[in-house]
């Protein structure tokens, strides 16, 4: 796990290599272990490394070939790098680590760039230059878990892990109006967008092709989906997925460093967890508590520790201990998802003792656990089965706005409408917009999930767009950067079982009528916990490492929200009216969700101003 970045130019570097040290000093949270450069005529790579395999200067980066052609910076794991270098020396190739980055350099000379990612299995974002055709090549993985962003400039193309380490270059332009937007309606920034403009991110399984000026982008993975014929028995389902599980949990120990586990108490956690005590890792767990808060889930985490028996460390804290502006330093782009503080807090105890953290992530999106799941399968199949007209009817029924009305006419018009039905249904950056709280530059502006029409008849397949859609939005701008970004800023490198691609695969392609058989969310994973762990388990509801920020918002964070609003960067950037705002939190008429996002966006404007 490390940092990345570089500039490939269409001409003479002209001070370039400049700008890629910026990069990289902007990258130090992600890699302590050292720094590196390396310079060609007409391209730089740099790097800081976060030792994870092969902890000697043999594993240094950029890596670079014996004759110096080839140069590589890699962040990430490939976790059957193992089985790939025993093919590797087979064909006589001779290493000189014993990490994973040299199978990635090795491996490009022998396969090329498109069979060495397909052969990979893992976490990656990598960049590999080639003097001898003049070729820059960026790589992100399959399902997005580590970032990388790109800036094309009239004399060449660079990356970084980050947009800020590419701000700290001068590549990045102003802020970007649609980005704002789209973070007052999601609290984060889209994989679509960046915050600065000039600035993208690529997109998760591409490969980037970078030659004489111009960028071709490829992509190289697609995830199946659902099944409509139940191939397996529900019983087969759970066995492969277990097998799947076990084999994913048992890869990801392989690390020269400490390692440890998040547990929540939760199915996913904790069926992580004992994949890894079954794989006979010795393992450390970790739990969020926020004593006092209906949030608090510490006895349950407690329980499950026991019944693993594995020792378990629970890390307190309270709003007086909790920092939003945690957010700001840890997070490049505007990011309100509230439960990254509670990461936070957690990647910075557990590496005090560990390198490599064990996370459950991906569980509840590909064994579909979330409560819209079960209510959009319901959506789909009552859709194939009823005549367009009739839905309609029932779409203008005269259903009430609000409580259990306005959740059946939600219902009614995703039978007709679809995905843009159910992306209209957000409403978090209408609220600004209708209060009158936008700011002169936002005004007219709507978030580009808004611009999804719906669409007659695709009701029909509401669920299947969905799944699609939030796996390349929400799934990787959301749920993945809040591990990377919490972990990285810690230099701790998080693994997760559940992102393994075999595994992805497979669970991507049972039909709906496995995963949520008798309409029980996640239940192939449910199974698994009933049989291996408990009952109790089995049963529970969805956890996290959920943060009171609610509640701490209307408490102890009164005040201080108040100060940071006096004088608001919202306000005289022209993004919202940060006066107003103040008003109405001082009448107690601004919705939490709103105020959250106003307090996260003027935390990183100020800190935006003063970098």
């Amino acid at each position: 796990m490390c940092g990345i970045a570089g500039f490939a130019s269409t001409g003479p570097l002209n001070g370039r290599d400049h700008g890629v040290e910026a990069m990289t000093a902007d990258l130090h949270r992600r890699g302590p272990d050292g720094t590196g450069f390396s310079t060609w005529p007409a391209a730089v790579l740099g790097h800081r490394r976060l030792a994870i395999i092969d902890l000697s200067e043999r594993g240094r980066q950029p890596m670079v070939s014996e004759d110096g052609a080839i140069g590589l910076v890699f962040n990430g794991a490939i976790y059957n790098f193992v089985e790939l270098r025993n093919e590797l020396e087979a064909a006589g190739c001779r290493f000189q680590s014993d990490t994973d980055t040299e199978v990635l350099l090795h491996g490009y000379r022998v396969w090329g760039i498109r069979e060495l990612t397909r052969r990979c299995s893992g976490m990656f974002a990598y960049a590999i230059w080639d003097e001898r055709s003049g070729e820059l090549f960026l790589v992100r993985d399959r399902l997005g878990v580590k970032p990388l962003l790109y800036a094309v400039r009239q004399d060449g193309l660079a990356f970084a892990s980050t947009a800020r380490a590419l701000r700290a270059a001068g590549l990045a332009g102003a802020i970007n109006d649609q980005a704002v937007i789209d973070f007052l309606e999601w609290g984060v920034v889209p994989e679509q967008q960046s915050i600065y403009a000039g600035i993208e991110k690529l997109p998760p399984a591409t490969i980037a092709r970078w030659h004489e000026g111009r960028l071709d982008l490829h992509r190289y993975w697609h995830p199946p989906t659902a099944d409509r014929r139940e191939v397996l028995t529900f019983q087969d389902a759970v066995d492969r997925t277990e097998e799947l599980l076990l084999a994913s949990a048992r890869r990801r120990t392989r690390a020269d460093v400490p390692i440890g586990a998040l547990l929540s108490g939760g199915i996913d956690s904790a069926l992580v967890c004992w994949a890894l005590r079954e794989a006979g890792s010795s393992i450390q767990a970790y739990t969020f508590a926020a004593p006092g808060e209906p949030e608090d889930e510490t006895a349950d985490a407690r329980r499950c520790a026991d019944e693993l028996g594995i020792p378990l460390v629970v890390l307190e804290t309270d709003a007086a201990e909790t920092d939003w502006d945690d957010l700001s330093t840890a997070y490049a782009e505007p990011f309100a998802c509230a439960s990254a503080l509670g990461m936070l807090r957690l990647s910075k105890a557990a590496r005090e003792a560990v390198t490599v953290l064990i996370t459950g992530d991906g569980g509840d999106d590909v064994f579909l656990g979330y409560p819209h799941h079960r209510f959009l399968h319901s959506a789909q199949r009552i859709a194939r089965g009823t005549p367009e007209a009739v839905a309609r009817m029932a779409q203008g029924s005269g259903l009430t706005s609000s409580g259990p009305g306005r959740r059946m006419r939600n219902f009614a018009s995703y039978l007709t409408g679809g995905l843009g039905a159910f992306l209209q249904v957000r409403n978090s950056a209408r609220f600004f917009e209708t209060e009158g709280l936008l700011g002169a530059r936002l005004r007219g502006s709507i978030p580009a999930s808004r611009t999804m029409e719906p669409v007659p008849g695709s009701g029909r397949t509401v669920l299947d767009d969905y799944l699609e859609y939030a796996r390349e939005h929400q799934f990787v701008a959301e749920y993945l950067a809040k591990v990377d970004g919490s972990t990285m800023h810690y230099a701790l490198e998080a693994r997760s079982p559940f992102l393994d691609h075999e595994l992805w695969e497979f669970g991507a392609s049972l039909p709906y009528s496995i995963r949520l058989r008798g309409g029980l969310q996640k239940a192939v994973l449910r199974e698994i916990a009933r049989r291996r762990i408990s009952e109790r388990v089995a049963a529970g509801r969805k956890r996290g490492f959920e943060v009171p920020i609610q509640s701490w918002m209307s408490g102890r964070w009164r005040q201080r929200i108040e100060e940071l609003l006096q004088s608001p960067a919202l306000t005289a950037g022209g993004w919202l009216d940060g006066e107003a705002i103040l008003k109405r939190v001082r009448q107690g008429s601004m919705p939490g969700t709103q105020l959250w996002y106003a307090v996260v966006l003027e935390s990183w404007l100020r800190r935006e101003a003063a970098a």
